[in-house]
């Protein structure tokens, strides 16, 4: 049950004065909310910038192009004879004249607002224009007894369409009044140190504040909100790592002999960081306590075989392993890479989608349950509640961000005593990231490229050279080259992604003709796979795709990759793609293709690209530019999203968040102590569902 104390923050704002089901609407799509929005929501709504309303000249020393607060008397109206003349009021102090100017006004409503004759104070942004000092469209025009309806400091929010901002802050200042004070859940020495104010008091001044800094990133009040949110989510973390520790876990030795074997017959050896990966895990696997361990690697670093070889280890112990893909091609292509290995050795490996169907499936979960499969590589369709394994030894989860912590714990549950669980994924993640998603986990790093590989040369074209361009990848078709070609993200719209591609297939096919093939993510499984397979094996030697091919596609004969509108990408995502080319022993080209003109940001990402082919510092980069938010290409279950954090601003405070969390599951893992039941409250109100189940599981 959630603490008493809170019912305040969880209340529908519906019970604010002045929101109804018309324009609770707009409030539910401002937060991103289905059916109900609270007053947490609102109060966690954070204000991005100030409007500082507090200089109050003459008119006559109104400087132009500041925001001024004018108290002036309401001399005439001059009504407008079209519709591209603005309607005038003229008004004055006893310095000069101020002429507020609108356009397209209701006349009732002005003269309402601006009576003449009345005193009026008058907030706005002044311009002056052909000699005279003008207001145009005033942002306040109040009566002088209702001044304090005027902020001196204005808090701007977000809005979304439909929702302005008058409705906005009369509902949070409604719900400000209505939240309750909390129960303190931070140590005293912290408190005193960072010289912080109570959780309500810093939400109050972000929210109201004192002067235009207040609400800024490193302000006081807003570091202290922001280690509230990470304590939050570390403690969550925290608390399911002890479950899966306390509730799993078995020792897994194997004999060495099938992992043996499978570097026999490895055409190379492994690399440093490879074997440093591998050992990390076995060592894991040997402890009783549940493993949980992230592999970080490159794009072509080579975590595929880690992985074989880790569920090796479980097989070598009398075990299973399993593989989760996001998609059913890197599935695919999992099983295409280990089927050769494992015949080799003996290990008897399967697939499971969600194209297994009927009898066939029906079959496969059999063997699977009786322990006649070793390893099952598979999607979604492996945490399905009726698959069952004989003996579950180790999950393998692959492209973490794409799977949230409910799905990794799924997987891990598959046996009664849980299953140790590695985590891989390709997107290198900063580490500020890493120690805000993944918390829970250690983590492995994958940097070295296999040897024999070339660095791939990149570059920047406009778009305006696109016929050379096109010149250009007919020679290298002539020469037995493959090409992919991705088509530009528009507006995250699959609808018209999906259009664009189909546009430069078309133009495309007209000059190279039946070597060009295309693949987007509307296709049925079995389609694109059709065409894949047909590049891969080089009937179609020029594939153009949307972005389905960023994660995993291996076509070692591709040297060429176009991305087109490579603007419109994130770093981490145009790294991503960079990195299908580049995997054989011939050197690789990428050609990030721009509009002619493009912004400073854009330009950054662009020169990173041409700078590095280092995934972390790309990482790092893309962090600096576009935010946590953005990291991995689009928004990703996997990831955290904060109110009031910002992942650089507030570096030093993930990691002291993170060694209080620590602190607190080695004294207080009931969160049983007085400081445990505020931290309860914390867990609460930030909606760590994990963390807030696992309490109530005891």
């Amino acid at each position: 049950m959630r603490p008493a104390s809170l019912n305040g923050y969880f209340k529908d704002i519906e019970t604010l004065a002045g929101i109804g089901p018309r324009n609770k609407a707009h409030f539910l799509r401002l937060f991103g909310r289905q059916d109900s929005a609270r007053l947490v929501d609102v109060v966690f709504h954070m204000p991005v910038s100030v409007i500082d309303r507090r200089y109050r000249p003459h008119v006559v020393d109104a400087q132009d192009g500041q925001v001024a607060t004018l108290e002036v008397e309401v001399l005439k109206h001059i009504p407008s004879h079209n519709r591209k003349s603005p309607y005038k009021v003229l008004c004055e102090d006893s310095t000069g004249n101020l002429t507020c100017a609108f356009f397209n006004p209701h006349r009732s409503w002005i003269e309402k607002q601006l009576p003449i004759g009345e005193m009026r104070l008058i907030s706005g942004k002044v311009e002056h224009f052909r000699g005279e000092i003008q207001i145009t469209h005033p942002d306040y025009m109040l009566p002088i007894d209702q001044a304090d309806e005027m902020p001196a400091l204005e808090t701007i929010y977000p809005l979304t369409s439909g929702l302005g901002i008058r409705a906005l802050r009369k509902a949070l200042f409604s719900a400000l009044k209505n939240v309750p004070e909390v129960n303190e859940w931070h140590d005293p020495g912290i408190m005193k140190r960072e010289t912080w104010g109570t959780f309500k008091e810093s939400l109050l001044q972000v929210h109201s504040p004192s002067q235009g800094s207040d609400i800024a990133t490193n302000s006081l009040y807003r570091q202290r909100l922001a280690y509230d949110e990470l304590l939050a989510g570390q403690l969550a973390l925290a608390l399911v790592r002890d479950r899966a520790r306390k509730s799993s876990g078995r020792p897994i030795v194997g004999t060495g002999a099938i992992t043996k074997e499978i570097l026999h017959h490895l055409p190379f050896n492994l690399t440093g960081d490879q074997q440093k990966s591998f050992d990390d895990i076995i060592a894991d696997m040997g402890k009783k306590e549940a493993m949980l361990r992230l592999v970080q690697g490159d794009v072509g670093s080579g975590k595929t075989i880690v992985a074989l070889l880790a569920m090796a280890t479980a097989v070598e112990a009398g075990m299973q392993g399993a593989i989760l893909a996001p998609t059913e091609i890197l599935a695919r292509q999992h099983m295409e890479f280990m089927t050769d290995l494992a015949d080799k050795v003996g290990l008897k490996i399967d697939l499971l989608t969600g194209r297994n169907k009927g009898k066939k499936r029906a079959d496969l979960l059999s063997r699977l349950e009786n322990g006649e499969i070793d390893i099952l590589i598979g999607t979604h369709a492996i945490i399905q509640e009726d698959v069952t394994f004989a003996n579950l030894g180790l999950a393998v989860i692959d492209e973490q961000h794409r799977f949230g912590v409910q799905q990794r714990m799924a997987l891990a549950h598959k046996t009664v005593e849980g299953a140790d669980l590695l985590v891989m994924t390709a997107t290198p993640i900063p580490r500020t990231l890493t120690m805000t998603a993944y918390g829970d986990m250690d983590v492995s790093l994958i940097q070295e490229k296999p040897p024999g590989r070339k660095p791939i040369q990149t570059k920047v074209v406009s778009h305006d050279r696109l016929g050379e361009l096109v010149s250009g990848l007919r020679r290298a078709l002539e020469q037995g080259q493959q090409i992919y070609w991705v088509c530009p993200l528009v507006q995250e719209s699959e609808v018209l992604d999906l259009a664009a591609a189909e546009d430069r297939y078309e133009g495309l096919k007209k000059v190279f003709g039946a070597k060009v093939g295309l693949v987007h993510g509307k296709m049925k499984a079995a389609e694109k796979d059709s065409v894949m397979l047909q590049f891969s094996e080089g009937d179609i030697r020029l594939l153009v795709s949307t972005t389905v091919i960023e994660v995993g596609v291996n076509v070692p004969n591709a040297t060429i990759m176009v991305i087109e509108h490579a603007e419109r990408f994130g770093l981490a995502q145009l790294h991503q793609l960079r990195g299908r080319v580049g995997r054989g022993e011939k050197q690789s080209t990428c050609m990030l293709l721009r509009a002619r003109d493009i912004g400073a940001v854009a330009k950054s990402r662009l020169q990173v690209m041409r700078d590095t082919e280092d995934g972390f510092v790309i990482a790092e980069e893309d962090l600096k530019l576009r935010g946590a938010g953005e990291i991995l290409g689009t928004r990703q279950s996997g990831m955290p999203e904060y109110h009031f954090v910002d992942l650089e601003e507030h570096k030093h405070l993930i990691e002291l968040a993170r060694d209080d969390a620590r602190m607190i599951m080695n004294k207080d893992a009931g969160l049983e102590t007085p400081r445990g039941k505020a931290l309860r409250e914390l867990l609460y109100l930030f909606e760590k569902d994990e963390g807030v189940r696992l309490l109530r599981g005891g």
